[in-house]
């Protein structure tokens, strides 16, 4: 067992360099730990995880350049990544050497998206404590695997999972053709070359043997081909993990051939090393979020092992109100499932992991997990900004945009609380929030407990007027019984006019009858519930049982 190391900026570009990223000034051999991958936004100045990578989408200006490295330098930032190309010129140089700041440049086609994904997955350090090593390497790191056995093949190598996917690749890619570089740079084998394996049956032998499988070429257009690539599966018993693949030029030799079956028993290690940490370290995660959630005596030791201890926090509540999947539509209004327990949970899960990616990428000290059915987010607010719960709201939507249509959920927003000892509170306030979204009908899809306060204190009366068993009294009993005697519509009609603020047209519109007809209908729900409309309790009462007591 031993302790994963972070990775240092030398070894993000040993294992990104060249196809990804290009060291454009600075020195590569520093010896610092990355602490963290931050975004660069130019309205918002997050507290940096000491010597972060910061990735500056939409830097472009060599004068802009220069004045970030400056403020990235102020707080011990490790590199600046931009976009390439990069003007060449001497003030970029200058201000990386009196910054400290390294300047890197990420390739055309690349995106953001991948990179940053990338990024974390090597800066993965073994949250859940020490890890085992498997041949030497640190468990589940398969960049290094990747690495290895492109030494041992002297050719450029991807792993991959079964949606070809790419999980992990080598150095040396440009060696290959454009079609891996496409692959590489978009972290999935293009279509086009994936219907072209499947056609080939390229697949269906991959998957049936456990021997490398040669690829021919493949054409790219009318002229040009892919060069040769060699496969094997990756298995661990009956089960298909996924696949190495190696670009040769020449057809390997019965020694190489064995190396690669090799690697694949060892990378089919790795993989469910991975598996079972990531299992691992999402049950750590949420025992720690949910204890600093209750704000008992764990709670500050909690905060501190997510390195949260002594910051201003603000919590999101984020809850699936209905998603759609291949077979049915779950839907949890009112408490009702219309699928499987286990179908849910995966769903929230899969949402939980996707809302703690999200948080992390936006502020490096976010911390989320899945507690029950909430996926709860704590995010780290300065304490000189007074617009925490605002930043949080659109932090929310944001997410809530990415996800698209599929999922539909909502998230509530606790207020900023300075304490660990305040968070039962804010978390309340999150949840309370949270309700309110998922009960009501058109309703925003993240709110703060302030915009929906009103309506949270009504749904609490409901919850003590439904416990003790109350039935409508006064008036109201009366026009309930009355309804009932002779099939009329009374209390629909208090309702449209109370709803309606008065306002009789209005209100005859909404229950479609003519004005005189309402007229005569409100002087008659006067007569027989005994009920002053020209009295303001009397209406607030009136109104407050029509919202809260069951009237059917």
């Amino acid at each position: 067992m031993t302790n994963r190391p972070r990775a240092s900026l030398g070894r993000v570009l040993d294992d990104l360099g060249a196809t990804l990223l290009e060291l454009v000034h600075g020195d590569p051999d520093r010896p610092a730990e990355i602490g963290g991958i931050v975004i660069h936004d130019p309205l918002d100045e997050p507290v940096l995880p000491s010597h972060a990578l910061v990735l500056g989408v939409g830097l472009h200006e060599p004068d802009r350049i220069a004045d970030v490295l400056h403020d990235l330098g102020r707080q011990q930032a490790a590199g600046l990544v931009v976009r390439s190309p990069i003007a060449a010129g001497d003030v970029l140089a200058a201000a990386v050497a009196e910054s400290g700041v390294a300047l890197l440049a990420l390739t055309r086609g690349a995106s953001w998206d991948q990179l940053a994904v990338l990024l974390r997955s090597l800066l993965a350090d073994g949250d859940v404590g020490e890890v085992e090593t498997l041949a030497g390497m640190p468990s589940g790191d398969l960049f290094a695997l990747a690495n290895a056995t492109a030494a041992l093949l002297d050719a450029p190598v991807t792993i991959e999972d079964r949606s070809s996917r790419v999980l992990a690749f080598s150095g040396r890619q440009d060696e290959a053709d454009t079609a891996r570089v496409e692959t590489v740079l978009g972290r999935q084998v293009p279509q086009r070359y994936f219907r072209l394996l499947t056609e080939y049956g390229i697949f269906r032998e991959l998957y049936r043997t456990d021997r490398p499988v040669h690829v021919p070429p493949l054409p790219t257009n009318g002229e040009t081909f892919t060069i040769p690539r060699v496969a094997v599966a990756v298995r661990a018993g009956d089960e298909i993990l996924g696949s190495i693949w190696a670009a040769v030029r020449d057809p390997l030799t019965a020694e190489r051939s064995q190396a690669l079956c090799d690697a694949a028993k060892l990378v089919a290690l790795h993989m469910l090393r991975i598996r079972a940490g990531a299992d691992v370290e999402r049950r750590l995660r949420a025992d720690l979020v949910s204890t600093a959630l209750e704000g008992g005596a764990g709670a500050r030791a909690a905060l501190d092992r997510l390195g949260l201890a002594g910051q201003h926090l603000v919590v999101l509540a984020l809850g699936i109100i209905a998603f759609d999947s291949d077979e049915s539509v779950v839907a949890e209004l009112a408490g009702e499932s219309l699928v499987s327990q286990a179908g849910l949970a995966g769903e929230r899960q899969r949402l939980a992991d996707a809302f703690a990616m999200h948080l992390g990428a936006v502020h490096p000290r976010a911390a989320a997990a899945l507690v029950g059915d909430v996926a709860y987010g704590l995010i780290p607010v300065r304490p000189d900004r007074t617009d925490g719960e605002e930043r949080a709201v659109r932090i929310g939507k944001h997410f809530l945009e990415r996800i698209g249509d599929r999922v539909t959920a909502s998230i509530g927003v606790g207020p900023v609380v300075a304490e660990a000892a305040h968070l039962p509170n804010a978390r309340a306030g999150a949840d309370r929030a949270l309700r309110v979204l998922r009960t009501g009908r058109g309703a925003p899809r993240v709110a703060r407990l302030a915009d929906v306060h009103v309506d949270t204190l009504l749904l609490e009366l409901r919850d003590l007027i439904e416990a003790r068993g109350d039935e409508p009294t006064g008036p109201i009993a009366r026009l309930v019984a009355y309804d009932r005697r002779h099939n009329t519509d009374l209390v629909e009609t208090l309702r449209a006019w109370l709803d309606a603020f008065g306002d009789v047209a209005a209100a005859a519109a909404a229950v479609y009858v003519h004005p005189n007809t309402f007229r005569y209908r409100l002087r008659r729900l006067a007569e027989v519930g005994g009920l002053d409309l020209d009295d303001p309790d009397s209406r607030f009462a009136a109104m407050l049982q029509l919202r809260l007591v069951p009237t059917t």
